[in-house]
């Protein structure tokens, strides 16, 4: 409900009826709606987590090896779990507490995470921190965007864009688009 309808625009009457529970039960348990909302981000976040924690880009032979299975790896798990894109959406366009606790504690450090292969190529100035910018924003939200918004991406190909095989063909496609952009960027 908080990727569909933001924080202001989720009740947490409305949460407790589509749960089918208690109208008590987020307070009792949780205390507020922004306390569920901050378990909920850590529950969320910690799925896509766990996922980049599994890659060993420091194994790969070449930096452009572990971009490429580091950005097939991300686009994976946000087709898994398209929720999360829709909620960083949301709170990423106004500034707010919510905000600051999604970038300081999950965003930021999965940046880092994600983008540390091409740390070599910011160090050796063939790539800028605004390159990275630019990277995360068409890999996180350009990139998954058939995950997220699935009747827009149906209607440019009927087939279901969160087929495992177009995921992986999705995925590699972005891959590899990204890869020779780099190449073409470093020559």
């Amino acid at each position: 409900m908080f990727s569909e309808r933001g924080f202001d625009g989720t009740s947490v009457a409305a949460i407790n009826r589509e749960l089918g529970v208690s109208h008590n039960l987020i307070h009792q348990r949780f205390g507020s709606k922004e306390a569920l909302w901050f378990a909920m981000i850590d529950w969320a976040f910690g799925k896509i987590e766990g996922g980049l924690a599994e890659l060993d880009t420091g194994a790969e032979s070449d930096v452009v090896t572990a971009t490429r299975h580091t950005i097939v790896r991300f686009l994976e798990l946000h087709a898994a779990h398209p929720e999360i894109l829709r909620l960083v959406t949301v709170e990423g366009a106004s500034p707010s507490p919510r905000l600051t606790y999604l970038w300081e504690t999950h965003i930021g450090p999965s940046i880092a995470r994600v983008m540390a292969p091409l740390k070599v190529l910011v160090d050796a100035g063939v790539l800028t921190n605004a390159d990275i910018r630019s990277l995360h924003f068409l890999v996180a939200h350009g990139a998954t965007a058939p995950f997220s918004l699935v009747p827009l991406a149906e209607l440019l190909d009927p087939q279901d864009p969160r087929r495992p095989t177009a995921v992986r063909e999705h995925a590699n496609f972005v891959a590899d688009l990204v890869v020779a952009g780099l190449k073409a960027k470093g020559a």
